[in-house]
């Protein structure tokens, strides 16, 4: 019996190893290209004087400002985002402002006269506060996400319930593949699968008896681990782009559904957040397809197959996508439990709220 188009079976003949070997050198000379949109960073006017004003009232709203990472400046209009309602800043009362030559300011500073600034000493490493800060908060919603599963056995570490999570470094969304790959779930899925094989005496090659499974378990493992290191470490890593599935979690179910199939084509880039092509997803998984050709015996490679295992991999991480949307809503329904903790009822009463100020100022229809 030849090997069979069967999920996690991605095989082909040598021609197919280097099918899925030249998406990856491709990749490395395609990303500069790819990287049209840069990391918001914080700017400066610069202008004649420096404004120091006396002290005021001001109503405090937290808000969002126009540069990342730059403290609400008093005076300029903020939008909150958190109710779904527009609030505005406004400041009262204000005290005359004391004008200085920015000249003196710049004469007066440590940098006027001669001391290095604090970021440019020598044999200093330390990243800037906003880049720490950043890098602190990924690695803690990071933490959250590593013990996400589905009724405390299958694994979702991949799925953020966050629309606005942040960025993940290299280094973790390594952290990420690795410890999906090394979770005691993934071993026993590989051991289940060969047993199954064992049993059918699938995938020609591999000898019978406990070799034979002991083999068969190895090539499963490889698998799983060759396309978890590549479509969530690796390629994500040179494409610079998001891994993990954002979860909408809020709206019309059929919309959800077109969403999460999407996904599989789809992934937030790190510096613009906007949707790109989700090239670790679909590079990833097929470069994996032609790794596993030097792992697998003769009689069970062709580059046909691996091509279509490779379509069903695709279809497999479509509806996983589906599962992961709405698993949320099962638990809760189900099992009382909320796996998202509060973040779905915060979402969906924004967007109720948004869809009732929609209705409200629409005109009225005259009879």
């Amino acid at each position: 019996m030849t090997r069979d188009a069967r999920p996690h079976r991605f095989l082909g003949a040598p021609l197919s190893v280097l099918l899925g070997l030249a998406p990856l050198a491709a990749a490395a000379q395609v990303r500069p290209s790819l990287q049209t949109a840069s990391t918001p960073t914080q700017s400066s006017n610069a202008t004649d004087s420096i404004s120091i004003s006396g002290d005021s009232s001001s109503i405090a709203l937290p808000c969002v400002t126009p540069v990342a990472f730059t403290p609400p400046i008093s005076g300029f209009p903020c939008v909150t985002l958190g109710s779904g309602l527009l609030a505005a800043t406004q400041q009262q009362n204000a005290s005359p402002a004391v004008s200085l030559p920015a000249k003196a300011v710049e004469s007066a500073s440590p940098q006027a006269q001669g001391e290095p600034r604090p970021d440019s000493q020598a044999g200093s490493s330390n990243p800037p506060p906003a880049r720490e800060s950043q890098h602190q908060s990924a690695a803690e919603q990071l933490k959250e996400e590593e013990k996400q599963r589905v009724m405390g056995i299958v694994p979702t570490f991949n799925v953020t319930y966050r629309q606005n999570a942040v960025p993940l470094s290299s280094g973790q969304k390594m952290d990420l593949a690795l410890h999906s790959t090394l979770d005691i779930f993934t071993f026993a899925s590989a051991f289940a699968e060969a047993g199954y094989y064992e049993m059918d005496n699938d995938l020609v090659g591999f000898s019978r008896g406990a070799k034979g499974y002991f083999e068969r378990t190895g090539a499963a493992y490889l698998d799983t681990a060759d396309g978890t290191v590549l479509s969530t470490g690796v390629v994500p890593i040179l494409f610079r782009q998001d891994p993990r599935y954002f979860r909408l979690g809020y709206g019309p179910k059929w919309h959800r559904t077109w969403y999460a199939l999407a996904s599989s084509f789809i992934a937030k880039g790190d510096r613009s957040g906007k949707w790109e092509p989700n090239y670790g997803n679909l590079l990833g998984n097929l470069a994996a397809g032609g790794i596993s050709n030097l792992y697998y015996p003769p009689g069970n490679t062709s580059a046909g197959l691996t091509m279509t295992n490779f379509a069903i991999q695709i279809a497999e991480g479509m509806a996983g996508a589906v599962f992961e949307e709405f698993w949320p809503d099962i638990s809760r329904k189900l099992l009382h439990r909320d796996p998202t903790h509060g973040l779905d009822a915060g979402r969906e009463a924004q967007y109720e709220a948004a869809e009732a100020l929609k209705q409200s100022q629409q005109p009225s229809q005259t009879r």
